[in-house]
């Protein structure tokens, strides 16, 4: 875009400038016009750039930045380096989206740069802000999520994808999370057999979350609230396997047998 309206602007002068000549008018003909920088306007662009980037300037960042992907000539090495600056200020800037473009742009253009696994780190994060509360739709959760394993996939051995790994733990709580608000939902209406459905999903899909212990408890509880003293005795056998130490094992499972209410 920046470049068409460059073209329109130098075909206005240059059409003015036939005009006046072929009226007559006096003044030096127009002999060569200049669309794109320099090479020495443009290193002066990139260290503007660097500049406000390191300053956290993401506006005035972006914009140099934004004129620069323009003029860079392809096969430079500041192009993936350009994109994925403009993908940290835009991140910056709250603008989430624009940042997973220009991140995939250096992860999916540049698949061999070393900013590759960084920038799709990077994307991971930005779905991942975009999911606010667990309690919200989680479909950015859910992009993050496979963004991460994209790129545990594409590049396994990187710094990267260690830090995705700590990334898609913290999105397991999360989703975790979100069950369990589902299911106490339901038990506060009374509607156990809904809750118990979120709850083995829970327990079944996120057994290592934080929270996991909490919806085993529940979970027994539900199952006394139904008489299902089968489903009671196998719950608390997990527990007590896998969580030997809570005390909140200690608490739930001593109900089994008991009068449901």
């Amino acid at each position: 875009m920046r470049r068409r309206r460059y073209l329109i602007a130098a075909v206005l002068v240059l059409t003015a400038a036939c005009g006046r000549n072929s009226q007559g008018a006096g003044g030096s003909s127009v002999t060569e016009i200049r669309l794109t920088a320099s090479p020495e306007e443009v290193n002066l662009l990139w260290k503007d750039a660097e500049a406000a980037y390191r300053k956290g300037d993401w506006s005035k960042a972006a914009e140099t930045l934004e004129r620069l992907v323009l003029e860079l000539p392809p096969g430079d090495d500041r192009v993936p380096r350009a994109h994925f600056y403009l993908g940290e200020c835009y991140l910056g800037m709250k603008s989430h989206l624009q940042a997973v473009r220009e991140f995939r742009r250096v992860s999916d253009e540049h698949p061999n740069n070393p900013l590759a696994p960084l920038a799709l780190l990077r994307a991971g994060d930005a779905y991942a802000e975009l999911w606010r509360r667990p309690e919200l739709d989680p479909t950015y959760g859910s992009t993050a999520q496979s963004t991460y394993q994209e790129l545990l996939n594409r590049y396994p051995e990187s710094d990267a994808a260690h830090r995705a790994r700590t990334a898609l733990k913290d999105l397991q709580e999360w989703f975790a999370l979100k069950d369990l608000k589902t299911a106490k939902f339901y038990l506060r209406y009374k509607a156990y057999d809904s809750a118990i459905l979120y709850l083995k999903a829970l327990v079944a899909d996120y057994p290592r979350t934080s929270v996991a212990p909490e919806a085993l408890e529940q979970l027994v509880e539900a199952y006394i609230k139904l008489g299902y003293t089968e489903d009671v005795e196998e719950t608390c056998g997990y527990m007590r396997r896998f969580h030997p130490d809570r005390p909140e094992t200690q608490e739930t499972c001593p109900l089994v047998g008991s009068p449901a209410s």
